[in-house]
């Protein structure tokens, strides 16, 4: 407690930030993202019609691209517009989760400074004004008195940095997991449009050129 009382929220800022780091480890590997395999799994079902309820909810609970993709075998035989369309919007939740707590994190890489420079502000205020109500102090002591002020603007410095250095991490971790994930979607939105049955409208209007054949012969 040598930097005063600026020291605590600088510690609560940094237990806050290392389980954050921690969380986002453990969610963001890659193996809970992007299982090995899962899109090239997925469109061997769509292809072979094992596509059950059943089958699409564990695929959406498993794994983030699990999810993006079941919400297009959700809305399979619709229109590719519509089926896109669905895809984005499942994206949005799917990359909205994913960087959770990242705003936190940023917040306290930008504050952590600041909380340090506030804490030594206070403490060389009050350090003067115990110089000038006793006069002339012992200059042994002022420069005990700066340095323990400045433990505060280090402080809040170790724990930013990193914290920025990780936000910064994070945020690009997900940026190439989108990447990947978008890959996945569209390969599989090429399956499912490709075998897809032909529009109800094409096959009413073979249906009467089909009758016309016929009667012309």
């Amino acid at each position: 407690m040598a930097g005063g009382w600026a020291m605590l929220p600088i510690l609560i800022c940094s237990a806050v930030a290392l389980a954050i780091v921690l969380e986002r480890c453990l969610t963001l590997r890659r193996s809970v993202v992007l299982p090995p395999g899962l899109g090239e799994e997925v469109r061997q079902w769509a292809r072979a019609g094992q596509l059950d309820p059943g089958h699409l909810e564990t695929l959406a609970q498993g794994s983030p691209l699990g999810e993006l993709l079941a919400s297009a075998l959700a809305v399979r035989n619709r229109p590719r517009e519509q089926i896109k369309e669905r895809i984005e919007d499942t994206g949005r939740h799917v990359v909205h989760r994913m960087e959770r707590f990242l705003n936190t994190l940023g917040t306290i890489a930008l504050i952590g400074p600041l909380l340090g420079l506030l804490g030594t502000v206070i403490g060389l205020i009050r350090m003067f004004m115990q110089v000038m109500g006793g006069g002339m102090a012992d200059p042994t002591k002022m420069a005990g008195g700066i340095g323990e002020a400045l433990i505060c603007t280090a402080s809040g410095l170790i724990v930013a940095i990193p914290a920025y250095v990780l936000h910064r991490y994070f945020r690009s971790r997900v940026a190439g997991y989108c990447v990947e994930m978008e890959k996945q979607a569209i390969a599989l939105l090429d399956d499912l449009t490709v075998s897809a049955p032909a529009p109800a409208r094409t096959r009413r209007a073979a249906a009467p050129a089909a009758a016309v054949g016929p009667s012309a012969g």
